[in-house]
């Protein structure tokens, strides 16, 4: 341990940050954390769900994406500037309204989250690693190439994460011009698509919401250690265009992509069962061995996303089990890697299946989670930072006891589920609507939570 500290691995946890300790001044590190997080072939992946699963034009596809990605990311963006204020880790933060004990169930839900995008990253690079080599290197070897990477980035914590997020997205940036520049003539003229209904919309949208708008549970994470007396709008629009510039653009190239795909044989073989991978291959084919160079870069991309979900991984799962606290941070990058790759290799022949349930359900949670998280901070402590009590982060009986937070999230499942639709449920008023379950997640969520958390107070004061 004393040799990994004196290369500089970071072993901090979930232990508050100081003011005095809040030294960094690089602001601009959190726009790039989130834009190369997002500048890979899974944000492209998500955009081509509304084609291809959804059965929605271009147009259609670009409106849900541009305007659903605009609102849903303000949540996790504006997350992004406590961080500096209090010097905690979100899911710490979230025990000043669940509680010390109660906090544990969205710990769970966004351990369940963290784990879902790694294992949707790991098969893409492992398909896209596979295409390359022309089926020689198996998805699962694929795989395990991608985690081990994103395993050592994440090990060696802040320092090298911002390092190398920094510097991940522009190799991408390359891959997607040359593509665009080979194959871009096959994307001018759109066929004319079935006038989409509303219901077909929504659903696409909540899809779409999930995928940004699950970042709201490891927002501060990134940003504790800056200092604490910077403007709160300067760390929020970096975080709001971190998200919204790489996951606008890639998600609608990815739209422009699949739709043209019917109409290029090479895409369409490489594209088959639903590859991405080996469609992004097939695009970059006539490039010759420069082109298998982009395609391994493309592969290796989704390791800028990965790293960061696990060195939040290890700070979620310290809040799980409190009592591992004292165990270094990276000790558990090690745990979940151990358990994100035969979950990803398992999962691999069904990728689509699996990333339009696993977007869709994941959105629901994460918005409610949001919803308590707005309405302590913003109604009940009136937006005010010197309302937390620091001293309390690790004290149960100081805490909240959670029954508010919980029992609101527990009480808009009534309105949620009937919103629902997904492959196996569809609810009563889904049928007629289309998904509306995230938006109605955060409006019921937060309207039973304000009366109950009053309630609340008056068995417990506020800290």
């Amino acid at each position: 341990m004393k040799k990994l500290l004196s290369w500089g691995v970071e072993a901090r946890g979930i232990l508050p940050v100081p003011p005095q300790q809040r030294t960094d001044t690089q602001y601009h590190k959190i726009f790039f954390i989130w834009l190369s997080a997002n500048f890979n072939i899974l944000s492209f992946s998500a955009g081509t769900l509304g084609p291809a699963v959804f059965g929605l034009g271009l147009r259609d596809s670009c409106l849900v994406i541009l305007f659903f990605n605009l609102l849903a990311s303000a949540l996790p963006a504006y997350l992004t500037t406590w961080g500096p204020k209090l010097g905690l880790r979100q899911m710490c933060q979230s025990r000043y309204s669940f509680g010390f004990y109660g906090v544990i169930v969205p710990s769970i839900f966004n351990l369940v989250g963290m784990c879902g995008f790694c294992i949707l990253n790991g098969i893409l690079g492992g398909q896209t690693l596979s295409s390359v080599s022309g089926g020689s290197l198996s998805w699962n070897v694929g795989i395990v190439i991608i985690s081990v990477i994103s395993l050592l980035i994440s090990f060696c914590g802040y320092k090298v994460l911002n390092w190398y997020e920094r510097l991940a997205w522009i190799p991408v940036l390359i891959v997607y011009v040359v593509a665009l520049g080979i194959g871009g003539k096959h994307l001018i003229n759109p066929p004319p698509a079935e006038p989409a209904d509303a219901a077909t919309i929504l659903s696409f949208a909540a899809t779409i919401a999930g995928f940004v708008i699950t970042y709201a549970p490891l927002s501060s994470d990134f940003t504790t250690y800056f200092k604490p007396e910077v403007s709160s709008w300067r760390i929020f629009w970096y975080s709001y265009l971190g998200f919204n510039v790489p996951i606008i653009t890639l998600q609608c190239l990815g739209a422009a992509v699949v739709i043209a795909t019917p109409t290029v044989p090479s895409w369409s073989a490489g594209y088959d069962s639903g590859n991405v991978g080996g469609l992004i291959e097939a695009m970059l084919r006539p490039a010759g061995g420069f082109g298998k160079f982009l395609t391994v870069l493309m592969a290796l991309s989704v390791t800028a996303n990965v790293a960061p979900t696990l060195y939040s991984f290890c700070l979620s799962f310290q809040v799980f089990m409190p009592f591992l606290a004292v165990v270094p941070r990276y000790v558990f990058s090690i745990l979940a890697t151990a358990i994100i790759i035969p979950l990803s290799i398992v999962g691999a022949t069904k990728f689509y299946d699996t990333l339009t349930n696993f977007l869709g359900l994941i959105g629901y949670w994460a918005s409610a989670y949001g919803a308590v998280i707005l309405m302590e901070h913003l109604v009940v402590r009136r937006n005010r930072f010197a309302a937390y009590d620091l001293r309390a982060w690790n004290a149960p009986r100081a805490l909240p006891p959670g029954l508010a937070a919980l029992g609101a999230c527990v009480l808009a499942c009534g309105i949620v589920v009937p919103a629902m639709d997904q492959v196996w449920f569809v609810g009563p008023i889904a049928r007629h609507t289309g998904d509306i379950g995230f938006e109605l997640a955060f409006a019921a969520t937060a309207l039973c939570y304000v009366p109950l958390r009053r309630l609340e107070l008056r068995f417990r004061p506020l800290v």
